[in-house]
């Protein structure tokens, strides 16, 4: 959120809520139960009354809305035990064909970069968390220069992600990141 101030789109805490896999493209419907920014938001947020399910059962008031479509990054950062790591995937958040009522969440629906498959299997060897950080201001140029002046291992999945090489560039990674503290 701060490094997004004053640009254009928003930032909010996120989780893969559920997968929408299509003959054309697959797609992950980004959620969470009532912490989600309305600064993703494509319109103006609607409060709504409906009950929790989890932990206290008790209705609770809660923004819906779907966030605005558009270029997008998901950010993970990762406690490696000897280092850190920022995790990064390039998605292009979609337009919701219909809405959820009976998942009454704020949710940003987005096509994984370079595909659905790819990016989920690069996202788990990386140590992706379950939770992410979803940006609509910030660019994945954004948070490598940050990484790069925090001295923070950095890994992009984007169009040109293949598996092979993404797995290597983490070997790669390992090694460079022992030798640069010593042996």
């Amino acid at each position: 959120k701060v490094m997004a101030q004053g640009l254009e789109g928003g930032c909010s805490f996120m989780e893969d809520y559920t997968y929408n896999f299509t003959d054309s493209v697959d797609q992950v419907l980004g959620a969470h139960m009532l912490e989600i920014c309305p600064s993703i938001a494509g319109k103006k947020p609607r409060l709504e009354l409906h009950r929790h399910t989890i932990g206290v059962k008790c209705d609770v008031p809660r923004l819906l809305f779907a966030a605005k479509a558009g270029p997008s990054i998901n950010v993970s950062p990762i406690d490696m035990g000897n280092r850190f790591r920022i995790l990064i995937n390039e998605v292009e958040t979609v337009e919701q064909p219909e809405t959820t009522p009976h998942l009454p969440v704020a949710s940003a629906l987005w096509e994984p970069k370079p595909n659905l498959e790819v990016a989920a299997a690069a996202w788990i060897h990386a140590g992706g968390a379950h939770h992410a950080a979803y940006s609509q201001a910030l660019s994945s140029e954004v948070i490598e220069d940050f990484a790069e002046m925090a001295g923070v291992e950095t890994v992009v999945i984007d169009s040109d992600t293949n598996l092979r090489n993404f797995k290597s560039e983490l070997r790669y990674n390992a090694a460079y990141y022992q030798l640069k503290q010593g042996i």
